[in-house]
């Protein structure tokens, strides 16, 4: 097996990057050394898309187009309707229970899909950030499309853990999610990609 990953540093190669596991509050802090806007507010891929874009090309990139920035009166101080347009959202239980509460309206027997509140927040995101006007009953209703989906979802393109957790327990008879576990942090000890077929190829190494 390969030694441990390197420490984030603007010397360090593409590949070392992508090889190593990187906690957001590292890669928030250097983000943030490389002079990257509003470092803080990125998400963990918007965080690895900055980096990788600065560690290929030596320039700053701004990895998102959304508004990183709230300015005026909360949503949830104006009291939460389904005719509320989006403006200031905030995440949290408040907000939470009001889309599963509506959604459960339309939808009484609607069973949470794993990975469905990530892809809402991502939809919601793309509209607003693409100039497309929605309101809280838009989101209840695209909640209750995207928990009734069939099947798995597609992957997220960039490396999750539960990416690596789901194809280890499909792929390794009998695995339990402990073992799954176990295996995700061998493979984050190791200078190689945080990918269950990396980690296949490094116990035959």
């Amino acid at each position: 097996m390969r030694m441990t990953k390197s420490k984030l540093s603007k010397s360090m190669s593409l590949t070392e990057f992508e090889h190593g596991y990187w906690y957001a509050t590292e890669m928030k802090r250097f983000a943030d050394s490389l002079g990257i806007p509003s470092a803080a507010k990125l998400r963990k891929d918007e965080l690895e898309k900055a980096i990788t874009a600065y560690l290929r090309t030596g320039k700053i990139q701004v990895p998102t187009k959304r508004k990183l920035t709230k300015e005026g009166v909360k949503d949830i101080d104006l009291g939460l309707s389904l005719e509320l347009p989006i403006v200031n959202y905030t995440s949290n239980k408040i907000t939470k229970t009001f889309i599963e509460k509506e959604a459960a309206k339309i939808a009484p027997a609607l069973k949470k899909k794993s990975g469905a509140r990530y892809r809402l927040n991502r939809w919601r995101e793309e509209q607003l950030t693409n100039g497309v006007p929605i309101t809280y009953g838009d989101l209840v209703k695209r909640y209750v499309e995207l928990n009734q989906v069939e099947g798995s979802f597609t992957k997220i393109p960039h490396v999750r853990y539960i990416n690596f957790l789901a194809e280890f327990l499909a792929n390794e008879k009998g695995a339990t999610r402990e073992q799954g576990i176990a295996a995700w942090k061998q493979i984050k000890k190791l200078d190689l990609p945080n990918t269950y077929s990396a980690w296949k190829r490094s116990r035959k190494s």
